[in-house]
């Protein structure tokens, strides 16, 4: 099954963008005020199941900034993705 097309994944993804304003959380970083679209994994679910769907490890992203955060073609955290998992302290094994 698709975790993105869960009703409990629908739900926690308007709580994320609620709780963000519906700013992306990268540009309010710079002054920008950019609409989020997306919800961020920080650890991805690939690496760590047991944090899809805890609020500390999700972010509200604009589309382009999402892309910032992964190398599509390694499906690994590019240098700003880390640095955001080291920004809010996460860790793969990080217990609810």
């Amino acid at each position: 099954m698709n975790l993105y097309k869960t009703p409990k994944w629908i739900r926690k993804r308007i709580v994320i963008l609620k709780r963000d304003e519906y700013m992306c959380r990268e540009c309010k970083r710079y002054g920008k005020t950019t609409a989020a679209t997306t919800v961020h994994h920080v650890i991805p679910v690939e690496k760590d199941l047991k944090l899809a769907f805890v609020n500390n490890n999700l972010l509200s992203l604009c589309a382009s900034c999402h892309d910032a955060m992964h190398d599509r073609i390694t499906n690994e955290l590019t240098a700003l993705g880390s640095l955001w998992v080291t920004r809010l302290g996460l860790s793969p094994h990080l217990e609810k």
